[in-house]
């Protein structure tokens, strides 16, 4: 009976006016979430849109940003060099670093960053290194044997040292076999002025006798100038003392060739002149990047905003497509 009840309550139809409220209820839950929550997603997926367009642009207008204050940068490069106002132009000057240690210059050693050249060619030249601790003891060797300057190492209380700077030094013949030793300088500036500086002195070789005289002739081979220091009497087995010698001039060319050349009389007698410590001051311009590195940055740039560029048009355009 229940049963039935039950079953002809169920199969009755609903009064007329009537409706179903848990299933309008759901219906109108389901109409509000299609309103309102259609409505959110697509004003979230319009404001990704906008924030992936906005991102694109200004990765974009900052790559281009990039590139313009690079042209600018190239095109100012000049301006971005420096001034040293005492820049040092010269290798190597106090003759520490050689290919093979003290010796004979063009035969067994050479000294790093300086050429020597035979005046009259064929023969090395009559050129030494020297170390300031052995020159009068144990000399240097060369290709006519070994050469000792007179002094204390050889039994002679001359007064001989080493030169102010200490270690090696050159000891060049003035009389025979005279070599020329140079160095190329380049970055000199035309019309600033140029201070060169050294130490030399004057000695006589070992085993020979008779008063001498030394000087050194030096200049610039390009510029066309040419000095001489003074010249030093020096006794029979006798040494001079170490001298400083400066010398200025302003440049007329950027690169020059600086020349030392050995003077001395009388032939036979080997006048030695000294040198050490050789110096060469003034102003120098820094190097500024290259043109081709200021175009390979620009080069970059300008294919990073062009690849930003079509990321960004291939974006838009799936998006419009969804």
């Amino acid at each position: 009976m229940l049963y039935g009840c039950f079953a002809s309550r169920k199969s009755r139809p609903l009064p007329v006016g009537r409706t179903d409220k848990p299933i309008a209820r759901r219906n109108r839950f389901g109409y509000a979430w299609h309103i309102f929550g259609g409505q959110r997603m697509t004003s979230i997926l319009s404001g990704m849109h906008d924030v992936k367009a906005r991102r694109a642009s200004g990765t974009l207008k900052a790559a281009l940003l990039g590139i313009a204050t690079l042209i600018g940068l190239a095109a100012t490069a000049p301006a971005l060099a420096t001034i040293d106002p005492a820049h040092q132009f010269i290798t190597n000057g106090d003759f520490e670093l050689t290919t093979n240690g003290i010796g004979q210059l063009n035969y067994n050693t050479n000294a790093v960053g300086w050429t020597n050249a035979n005046e009259a060619g064929g023969a090395p030249g009559y050129n030494f290194i020297f170390s300031g601790a052995t020159a009068t003891s144990t000399g240097a060797n060369g290709d006519s044997g070994n050469v000792t300057l007179w002094g204390p190492g050889s039994g002679v209380n001359n007064g001989f040292v080493a030169s102010p700077t200490g270690g090696n030094f050159i000891g060049a013949d003035g009389a025979y076999q005279v070599a020329r030793i140079s160095q190329q300088i380049s970055g000199l500036i035309v019309g600033q002025s140029y201070s060169l500086t050294f130490n030399w002195a004057g000695a006589q070789q070992k085993n020979f006798d008779g008063a001498t005289t030394e000087s050194w002739k030096f200049g610039l081979t390009d510029e066309g100038l040419s000095s001489q220091t003074a010249i030093l009497n020096d006794a029979s087995h006798g040494f001079t003392g170490w001298q400083t010698q400066t010398y200025n001039f302003v440049a007329s060319k950027a690169s020059d060739t600086l020349y030392f050349l050995a003077a001395g009389t009388p032939s036979g007698q080997p006048p030695f002149s000294l040198l050490d410590s050789v110096s060469l001051t003034g102003a120098f311009v820094s190097a500024a990047p290259e043109a081709s590195t200021w175009e390979m940055l620009i080069l970059g740039f300008g294919i990073v905003g062009f690849s930003l560029r079509k990321r960004r048009r291939s974006a838009v355009a799936a998006l419009q497509i969804a």
